[in-house]
């Protein structure tokens, strides 16, 4: 008897510690995350201590390792190291924002365990890596085919779409890029890393901040300006990913190196090609099939019309998602991409015809007070 009242004793005790970390951390919330908080001992053991035979991804944020779990089931642990730039307010916020979401082009969150100076995210597992890994990975295990790029332009779409218009609640992702697509064994995409998404009212369109968070060539110029962001920013992401995709070229390479590379690389290059109805040029030179030319040069158009540099011209993500499934559609034509424009003037002229295309779209208000800070991931 006493053996079992200690047993008891130990049970609550420990459930009392665990309500009271999720209570100190995720406020009110956190009652409705206790089912998703993972053993710490659990986690070691089902990836081997985190062994190196185990790890499957690394990164600025830390590591990935599989395991498995007692009943046989694979998983995906997320371990952000200590120097990670993905901190406890961007762990906190993925947790609380994932949880809530639930599509198939986006990866699940089983749970998570945060203990002491351990914060790990506890993922369905994705066998096929990421969209980055198959496009510009220096080991290609082979070549997408255009029928697997066309799916997986349509499958980023649609999980877009579903944060933007379909979830409990309106998400912003601000942070899509190809590293943030993972693919699962049909190669059907998955939309992850939900650290910087933003939630908005459902009938707002917009936000403003002062910490310009995620990585250069993906991010939207006024978000970049003026710490504008909506759902235009998340479209402008797509964009260059459906140009990448189609091209195989990677436009955060060219950005880190010299700018006069990035001005004179994806973007103008999809856009010289449009002007001189050359589209079928930007295709990846590893696509053996072509495919579908009418796809093809539809897809490209799509890609060009999302990321105009006035957002307020760009198509919704349910527009994008129409325009990929109805042929029938007359796509309008698009304007020339957001950073083409640097190559034709100076500095401080593209920042003041920046700054006119969003002071003439009522739908924004440029915020002159905040000192931004751009911290690429």
């Amino acid at each position: 008897m006493l053996f079992c009242f200690g047993v008891y004793y130990w049970k609550r005790k420990k459930s009392n510690s665990y309500k009271a970390i999720l209570k100190k951390n995720f406020g009110a919330e956190g009652a409705t995350l206790e089912s998703l908080q993972f053993n710490l001992a659990t986690i070691e053991a089902a990836t081997d201590k985190f062994s190196l035979e185990n790890r499957i991804g690394k990164g600025g944020f830390g590591e990935v390792y599989m395991g498995i779990l007692p009943d046989g089931s694979k998983i995906a642990v997320k371990r952000l190291s200590e120097k990670s730039s993905q901190g406890l307010l961007e762990f906190k916020n993925e947790v609380l924002l994932i949880a809530k979401l639930q599509h198939r082009n986006l990866v699940a969150l089983l749970g998570f365990c945060l203990k002491d100076q351990e914060k790990i995210l506890v993922y369905e597992y994705v066998p096929n890596k990421s969209l980055d890994y198959f496009l510009f990975g220096s080991q290609k295990s082979r070549v997408l085919n255009w029928p697997e790029r066309h799916k997986i332009i349509g499958g980023i779409a649609r999980g877009v779409l579903y944060l933007h218009e379909y979830s409990r609640i309106k998400i912003i992702h601000r942070d899509l890029k190809p590293s943030n697509i993972l693919l699962d064994d049909e190669m059907n995409p998955k939309i992850s890393d939900f650290g910087m998404a933003r939630i908005v009212g459902i009938n707002e369109t917009r936000g403003n901040t002062n910490r310009i968070v995620g990585t250069l060539g993906y991010m939207s110029p006024e978000y970049i300006k003026f710490g504008l962001f909506s759902e235009k920013s998340d479209v402008y992401s797509f964009g260059v990913i459906v140009l990448e995709i189609i091209s195989g070229k990677n436009i955060s390479s060219q950005c880190e190196s010299h700018e006069s590379q990035y001005v004179g690389g994806l973007l103008s290059d999809a856009w010289k090609h449009w002007r001189d109805d050359n589209l079928i040029a930007i295709l990846d030179s590893n696509l053996t099939e072509a495919g579908s030319h009418s796809e093809i040069i539809k897809c490209i158009h799509i890609g060009l019309l999302c990321v105009q540099g006035n957002p307020g011209v760009r198509p919704s993500m349910n527009k994008a998602v129409q325009y990929l499934s109805n042929d029938s559609i007359q796509l309008p034509i698009p304007q020339e991409p957001a950073f083409f424009i640097h190559s034709q003037m100076g500095p401080a002229e593209s920042s003041r015809s920046m700054e006119a295309q969003l002071a003439n779209h009522n739908q924004y208000s440029i915020n002159e007070m905040s000192e931004n800070i751009i911290s690429p991931r």
